[in-house]
């Protein structure tokens, strides 16, 4: 069986999911994350491309998973979702992911893809500030980029290693993207 990640890495997901909440694992390969999410939760939805990946996991399935194959980028996402898990490092897509969560309603998404590559947690919600706005320090933006910027050397603290600032517009984004704050 293929499993990109270790039980530890998922036993963090795992942790932030409640009884009420209604999942979509993007990505969702094996099946092993959403067979130990559908425990502890309402519902989980699982969206995998590799079908043969799939094939060879669909075996005794808990009744509260639902899988579906294809391209995560291009299927509809279900309505009611209260949580998005995107377990893939290096991620291109990610504001493609949280935008199409956000507009099924989705509140959260827990993911590893975007800040010094641990899990972790991201209320969709959330007001982002112009990249420009920040003097110094990190900053993970809307479209998935993760970094430091830099600035005076007498204006670094050590409590700005435990800041992030949530941002759009950084300079990753596209040059023909136009940040709004979401």
């Amino acid at each position: 069986m293929w499993a990109p990640y270790d039980p530890a890495t998922y036993q963090s997901v795992v942790d932030k999911i409640t009884k009420t909440d209604v999942v979509l694992e993007i990505g969702a390969g094996d099946l092993r994350l959403s067979r130990l999410m559908a425990r502890v939760s309402k519902q989980v939805y699982a969206i995998e491309i590799q079908k043969d990946i799939l094939v060879q996991s669909r075996q005794r399935l808990p009744e509260n998973l639902r899988i579906f194959h294809g391209d995560a980028r291009n299927l509809p996402y279900p309505h009611g979702l209260s949580v998005g898990v995107l377990l893939m490092r290096h991620c291109t897509h990610f504001q493609l992911y949280a935008e199409k969560l956000k507009a099924s309603g989705c509140k959260r998404i827990i993911t590893n893809c975007r800040w010094r590559m641990g899990v972790e947690e991201i209320s969709l919600d959330i007001n982002r500030k112009p990249y420009f706005f920040v003097e110094m320090g990190w900053y993970a933006c809307w479209c998935g980029s993760s970094g430091f910027k830099p600035g005076p050397v007498e204006n670094y603290s050590p409590e700005m290693d435990s800041i992030v600032n949530e941002v759009v517009g950084c300079p990753h984004c596209k040059p023909d993207e136009h940040p709004v704050l979401v």
